[in-house]
């Protein structure tokens, strides 16, 4: 995925200083809600996106990871096993290896493994999501290969530890990081008798609490300068939400209370700082009126909301629980077409210049806001 750099300052304020306007064609509310239906309603539209002879949602690499990963989610918390198949049939006909421009703009060199590194990471939490829903070993194996390539990029020699975000070892960031926490995280928690995953998951997410990522807000920056200090660049939500599933997956892992507890800092700040959060709704600044989010950031905001989530399963806290409904709440009646689309803007409003968006990769992530509500499975 391209480097995300800051946007223009201007951009956030307009987001505070423009009113927001309804939703593009908007769609009637649903004032009793039957949410399993809304979700697998919108689940359908997501699908219709998918391509089943090329096994992924053209044309984004590491936004159909996160696809899949969300329907895998829609069957663990609904029940709901009719996309099923859309799993190994991804698995298949991804697996191997694709010349530059094919899948990625980069070479995809079998295993799902390319020079971005945090685009392979998150086809091993595919991966293991698939093994979670389906218990084929197949994908939990290939997890692991994804693992063992990108622990290859864990750098002591560079800010004192930290995955590379690139085969070039030109950043490190937060993305990568939180997504390396997770994935070793679960790999452990998935593997009886496992130490080797869980000694990396522990140095890393270590590593993560003491490397400045997190700013003096309790807000995860974008990554590190070269002199190994907190860039300051943009807090986006993705990066945010990977670093609240990394606390819960390491408290799983180790049952170490101060993992949840920072996990619960994390969501906190999340979920009321005006960095992330408009009128008690989850908004990147590029979803001022003034901006657009491009195909990377349009699918933030759903990764926040998986692991707000995941958050609120195992602390029970209402708080969580409410903000995730009160997303999937004003998704549902101020940013979704008649034809159940759901859009870039959660709260809704549009622009001439930068329009309010609906595709698929807005789809996925407003879908896992509307799975939040859903008790789990």
């Amino acid at each position: 995925m391209p480097r995300i750099r800051t946007l223009v300052i201007a951009a956030v304020a307009a987001l505070c200083a423009v009113a927001v306007l309804p939703a593009t064609a908007a769609a009637q509310p649903r004032h009793h809600h039957d949410r399993t239906a809304d979700a697998g309603t919108a689940a359908d539209v997501l699908m219709a996106d998918y391509d089943p002879a090329t096994g992924w949602w053209p044309s984004s690499w590491w936004n159909s990871a996160v696809a899949l990963t969300t329907i895998e989610d829609y069957e663990l918390r609904t029940g709901d096993t009719r996309y099923r198949w859309v799993i190994g049939n991804t698995y298949q006909l991804n697996k191997g290896v694709f010349a530059a421009g094919e899948r990625s703009s980069d070479p995809v060199e079998g295993d799902f493994v390319s020079r971005a590194i945090d685009d392979t990471e998150w086809w091993g939490l595919a991966w293991l999501r698939a093994y979670d829903v389906t218990g084929d070993a197949t994908y939990l194996n290939e997890a692991v290969t994804i693992a063992d390539y990108v622990d290859g990029y864990w750098d002591t020699s560079t800010c004192g530890g930290g995955v590379w975000w690139d085969r070039e070892r030109t950043y490190k960031n937060a993305v990568t990081n939180g997504l390396y926490i997770r994935l070793t995280a679960e790999l452990h928690d998935r593997i009886p008798g496992d130490t080797r995953w869980l000694g990396k998951a522990t140095t890393a997410w270590n590593w993560f609490l003491g490397s400045g990522l997190i700013n003096s807000s309790n807000l995860v920056n974008d990554g590190l300068t070269n002199d190994c200090t907190n860039n300051g660049q943009t807090v986006w939500s993705y990066n945010q939400g990977l670093a609240i599933g990394a606390g819960v997956e390491m408290w799983r892992a180790t049952g170490d209370a101060s993992a949840l507890a920072t996990a619960r800092r994390l969501a906190e700040a999340g979920t009321s700082d005006p960095a992330l959060v408009s009128a008690g709704v989850l908004t990147e600044s590029c979803d001022a009126l003034t901006a657009s989010c491009d195909d990377n950031q349009k699918q933030f905001k759903g990764v926040f909301l998986r692991y707000l989530t995941d958050l609120a399963d195992v602390t029970g806290a209402p708080a969580y629980r409410a903000f995730a409904t009160r997303q999937a709440d004003t998704i549902w009646t101020r940013d979704r077409t008649a034809d159940d689309r759901l859009g870039e803007r959660w709260a809704g409003g549009t622009s001439a210049e930068h329009p309010n968006v609906f595709d698929w990769r807005t789809q996925a992530s407003a879908l896992s806001a509307l799975l939040a509500p859903i008790p789990a499975g």
